[in-house]
């Protein structure tokens, strides 16, 4: 009898709110930069409560909670959780894509795409658009996640690319469009199925009215498209369909874009109605591909096998072991120079750049593409870094509709926050070694 008052007591006493403890974390000293772009706020003091930010401020207006657990960030720089808008979790730095594509799909749910979103959380990405895999596992993986059941950075996925005809036996994560009807119905699988994103390649061998129908069908299903501009064709008939986003620098080996699709962009940026035009360059795989090949120690960083067996990690340094033979980069060379003249002329018609990397490519880690992206930006290209780091944060979550949530150090978003020993305004790079990384209240590392 004595027992079951007992009961009833603690349990009255929680039904009030008596004797519950609150997941109540502070972050304090370190000089946050929130996302906004404004002058980061010295002596800062976060206080987080469960999975999302209460308060933001310094140390002289921001009391701490005597039940918090004080966290130092003295001496570092404190910022959003990183975002990367182009990332391939289905591989992971593997030199032949044909044999990877034949060898390993079994292994993607379960081991590889889980795998490269835990390297990617692990490197400060705690959110990322994965562009381009088998429909059933990207949603598998994304959700798994989001529940809580394996750690991982906030996936934005798209399931298959959908372009013309897919490459041969690719047919499980890129479906071919056969006329107007057809990529509609496409379209409507994905949506239904629960997509992010559409991802769209090789646009410039559809017909129009194949085009038309696939953006068409995805922007009433409220779903945005990414698309290819590897080609002058892609980008003219991308602009023209309203596409929401263009991925990488493409052009091949050629100097810069041609003055009618820099027109083109130039009258896309200025009508305001439509809000920016977006671009995920991805250029840093190309840009460090040289120093890569003539200083390979990077590829001997393990962060790259976490969750991966031993048997995949020996195959992938197996396929990277001769890094001036890959047929994937012999072109770079030739490419490289004309990376930073179609970065600025992008800049200069007035497109917002986002952070993305293509990660996953041969030698590309998703522990180590991300700051290098950052860094070839910043100390390469000459971009401010707080633009790049904006382009990291605020500008993807917006892009992908939820700066609601995420995308700023604000009171009432999710905590996705990291920090990093000393200050990334003037040293960027530091972001390869990310000290701290919160996802949602919960501490990784």
């Amino acid at each position: 009898m004595r027992n079951t008052l007992l009961c009833a007591a603690f349990a009255f006493c929680a039904f009030l709110g008596f004797g519950q403890t609150e997941n109540i974390k502070a972050l304090v000293g370190g000089t946050l930069i929130d996302g906004y772009g404004s002058n980061p706020i010295k002596n800062s003091v976060i206080i987080i409560e469960g999975e999302r930010i209460k308060a933001v401020g310094d140390q002289n207006n921001t009391a701490i909670p005597e039940n918090a657990e004080v966290i130092s960030t003295e001496g570092m720089t404190v910022l959003p959780g990183l975002w990367d808008m182009h990332v391939h979790t289905m591989i992971n730095g593997h030199a032949d894509y044909a044999y990877w594509d034949r060898t390993y799909p079994p292994l993607f749910k379960d081991v590889i795409m889980p795998a490269s979103a835990h390297q990617l959380l692990l490197a400060g990405v705690t959110s990322a658009r994965d562009l381009g895999a088998p429909l059933e596992e990207s949603i598998a993986v994304r959700d798994a996640i989001n529940k809580g059941e394996i750690p991982g950075a906030t996936l934005y996925v798209s399931g298959p690319f959908i372009q013309h005809k897919p490459y041969p036996n690719t047919e499980a994560f890129r479906w071919g469009v056969n006329g107007p009807e057809d990529g509609r119905k496409k379209i409507r699988k994905l949506a239904n199925a629960g997509v992010d994103v559409i991802k769209l390649i090789d646009q410039d061998q559809m017909s129009m009215e194949e085009l038309n129908a696939v953006v068409d069908e995805a922007h009433e299903h409220n779903l945005k498209v990414v698309a290819h501009g590897h080609r002058p064709e892609e980008i003219r008939r991308g602009l023209q369909v309203g596409v929401d986003c263009f991925e990488h620098t493409g052009l091949s080996s050629a100097p810069r874009y041609p003055e009618d699709v820099m027109e083109m962009i130039r009258e896309r940026t200025a009508q305001m109605n439509k809000g920016p035009l977006f671009w995920c360059p991805t250029v840093e795989g190309l840009y460090n591909y040289e120093y890569v090949r003539d200083n390979p120690e990077k590829l001997d960083n393990d962060s790259w096998h976490l969750g991966l067996p031993d048997s995949i990690i020996t195959d992938i340094k197996e396929s990277i072991k001769h890094p001036d033979r890959l047929p994937y980069f012999q072109l770079t060379p030739s490419r490289k120079p004309t990376l930073k003249t179609k970065i600025h002329q992008l800049l200069d018609a007035g497109v917002v750049l986002l952070i993305g990397t293509d990660s996953g490519i041969p030698m590309k880690f998703h522990s180590q593409s991300t700051w290098n992206e950052l860094d070839v930006w910043v100390n390469e290209f000459g971009i401010d870094p707080m633009y790049a780091i904006r382009a990291a944060t605020y500008w993807p979550a917006l892009w992908m509709g939820v700066a609601d949530d995420v995308g700023t150090v604000t009171p009432g978003k999710y905590a996705d926050i990291i920090a990093v020993n000393g200050d990334v305004l003037r040293y960027i790079s530091l972001l390869q070694d990310v000290d701290m990384v919160i996802k949602h209240g919960k501490r990784y590392k």
